[in-house]
């Protein structure tokens, strides 16, 4: 049976990276379940069914692990220590349990001071430019410094940390993100054992004492792979999130006319964000430990599965008018707003509450003092990053800075 390539999918005169709903709604029509051949992954079966990808993503026959894969053979360990990305139950239960006291909602929300801080000080830094790239200025520099103060990562080095992230996620070349892994582990080791020495008031430090009720704790790969995990998974997806958010808004000036009118929209409004474009395009691959079958398709044990986040938000059979950016959109029938942004089941991410807070504290400030900021480039030219986490590259705006600088209503 043929296998169709994904890219090629495109109607003429579309391009799949820019825009690939087109693609993912023809595929829905036809089922919830698709071999396809990709250009860096080769065949792979997309799961782009709302009902589908929840269930897939809940199912512990698709697994995580790449030795599960009927293509491993040696893959010469983890390549930024052992994380939950990476791994399946029990070692995941274990490992997200010794974390995740560190993400309640309490403690995120105590962050809000401080986010609101950074915001305001990055802001003023940009207000006077009058136009600038809002993601290099503003969407970037956020989330990063928020996350690297929560682990503890000094000022002077956060600079490198953005190049070994950088590179990593959007590899220029495989020597060259191989080369930011080793620097970023054997920086992550150094920092660790600091912390041992001489506890903070951080997030590393807290890890580094986590002891759970058997006096488990985390071994010095796994404290690299933690330490990996939420750096790069606590700020790019934010990046991406209040990015798009802001391109959508300034796409889509009615509901931004709505938004200032009524800030109690917001948190509908990144809800909505979230759903219509969400900054992770797929979940991280899943191999089939068994034979498994998803909605009539069986899928042979060891064979590579992606969950199309981002087709399953735009599924009409769970959301009216699923192409339609509306800030106002209701819960779906199902309870909440349903949208799988954030993945779903045990995988689910465990920063999103820091990520809405962010985006929240952001927007609002950006919109704020910069009412009439608009885009600055043809849209056409706005380029998103090749990446199973999607985002705009760029974003040129342009905007008068309010008459009173750091005035929040």
């Amino acid at each position: 049976m043929h296998t169709p390539d994904l890219e090629e999918l495109a109607p003429p005169g579309t391009d799949f990276l820019s825009d690939p709903y087109p693609v993912y709604a023809a595929l829905r029509e036809q089922g919830p379940v698709h071999r396809v051949r990709t250009n860096d992954s080769g065949e792979v079966w997309l799961v782009v069914g709302h009902d589908e990808a929840r269930a897939a993503l809940a199912d512990p026959r698709l697994c995580n692990d790449l030795r599960h894969s009927a293509a491993w053979d040696d893959d010469g360990g983890y390549a930024i220590g052992l994380n939950m990305l990476q791994t399946d139950p029990p070692q995941h239960t274990r490992l997200r349990k010794l974390v995740a006291g560190e993400f309640t909602t309490r403690r995120i929300e105590a962050l809000r001071p401080r986010i609101q801080q950074i915001t305001d000080e990055l802001l003023d830094a940009m207000l006077p430019l009058s136009r600038t790239d809002l993601v290099e200025s503003f969407a970037l520099p956020l989330p990063l410094a928020v996350i690297c103060e929560l682990l503890g990562v000094p000022a002077p080095d956060r600079t490198a940390f953005r190049g070994w992230s950088a590179e990593m996620v959007h590899p220029t070349s495989p020597e060259a993100a191989g080369a930011a892994g080793l620097a970023m582990t054997g920086y992550f080791g150094t920092l660790i054992d600091a912390k041992r020495r001489a506890p903070g008031d951080d997030l590393l430090s807290a890890l580094v004492g986590t002891m759970d009720d058997d006096g488990d704790r985390l071994s010095h790969e796994e404290m690299i792979g933690m330490a990996f995990l939420l750096l790069v998974a606590g700020h790019e997806t934010t990046v991406n999130l209040i990015s798009s958010g802001t391109y959508l808004l300034l796409r889509h000036p009615g509901q931004l006319a709505a938004l200032r009118a009524d800030w109690t929209l917001l948190d509908g409004a990144i809800e909505e964000m979230l759903r219509y474009e969400g900054p992770t395009g797929t979940s991280a691959f899943r191999f089939a430990s068994e034979p498994v079958e998803i909605a009539g398709t069986r899928i042979p044990a060891g064979e590579p599965v992606l969950v199309v986040l981002a087709s399953a938000s735009r599924d009409p059979r769970h959301f009216t008018e699923p192409d339609r950016f509306d800030i106002r959109r209701k819960a779906t029938a199902a309870g909440g707003r349903g949208h799988l942004a954030f993945s779903h089941g045990i995988h689910h991410c465990l920063g999103a509450p820091l990520a809405r807070l962010e985006t929240s504290v952001a927007l609002r400030s950006l919109l704020e003092r910069c009412p009439d900021l608009a885009l600055d480039a043809d849209p056409a030219d706005l380029v998103r990053r090749p990446s199973l986490l999607r985002g705009l590259s760029r974003l040129p705006v342009r905007y008068t800075p309010a008459a009173e600088p750091g005035a929040r209503g």
